[in-house]
């Protein structure tokens, strides 16, 4: 198993993306805090690692909220001993045109995305450090690298979020903290279904055109991405062995985005 004995922090892991990388990390042997919003959502994730052979806790943690990030690193440090793998995931999604768009719809996508992403791995950082060492991993996008009409604050989040990968990975080198983040294209979760017929709304398009013709459009074979698809590099870059692949933006988008 490639993370045995690791312990991980996932955010949103309630469902979606974040509760595909906390199974799979179970299965890989690693213990798992599964963090989401709602103490049910991420009782019934971290349930269903138990059952499957695994080890995992359920933490309600808002990113958003400082207080309930540091204290659920530290809850995971006073079980676990450490916490050696850290992954942002949570994120929302606002579909609109930014001329129309309010400042606190603005607001709310960036905290969740970017001041979320800032408190845990501030938290994690400080334990990794004193720890020897660690991973610190980001849920991007394609959109942190290239922009999509009505996603203004979700783009300029994500892009945030490849810097702050960046940064980590400056910094925490000498602590022997490695630092990636996935930019994952179109995945069918439930922030990608809600979004279709807000899309084909604004845009006056079907939602059978915005899948094709927006969201698969630059796709080299018209498929989703997959949550597989995404946790299988989400294990490849916990279990990576070496510095020589930090800092990195590692795109599984079906060739919608090549770098």
């Amino acid at each position: 198993m490639r993370l045995e004995n690791r312990v991980a922090l996932i955010t949103g892991a309630g469902r979606g993306i974040g509760r595909a990388i906390a199974e799979h990390y179970g299965r890989e042997g690693a213990r798992v805090a599964v963090a989401d919003i709602t103490l049910e959502s991420a009782q019934d994730a971290a349930n269903a690692i138990e059952k499957a052979g695994g080890t995992a806790m359920a933490l309600a943690m808002d990113v958003t909220n400082e207080s309930e990030v540091d204290n659920g690193v530290a809850a995971i440090v006073a079980a676990w001993g450490g916490l050696d793998i850290a992954v942002a995931n949570a994120g929302i999604q606002h579909i609109e045109a930014i001329h129309k768009l309010a400042y606190e719809d603005w607001r709310r996508v960036m905290n969740v995305h970017l001041d979320g992403a800032f408190l845990v791995t501030r938290a994690a950082l400080a334990q990794m450090y004193a720890g020897g060492g660690g991973t610190m991993l980001y849920m991007g996008s394609v959109h942190s690298i290239e922009a999509s009409p009505l996603k203004g604050p979700y783009v300029a989040a994500k892009h945030g979020m490849l810097g702050l990968c960046r940064a980590v990975a400056k910094e925490g080198a000498e602590y022997g903290v490695r630092s990636n983040i996935i930019c994952p294209g179109f995945v069918r979760t439930p922030l990608v279904d809600k979004q279709i017929p807000e899309q084909a709304k604004e845009l006056g398009l079907s939602e059978e055109d915005v899948i094709s013709k927006v969201m698969l459009k630059n796709t080299v074979d018209g498929k989703f991405t997959t949550l597989k698809d995404v946790s299988e590099v989400a294990v490849h870059l916990a279990a990576f062995p070496s510095a020589a692949l930090t800092g990195q933006s590692i795109v599984v988008s079906h060739g919608w985005h090549m770098q």
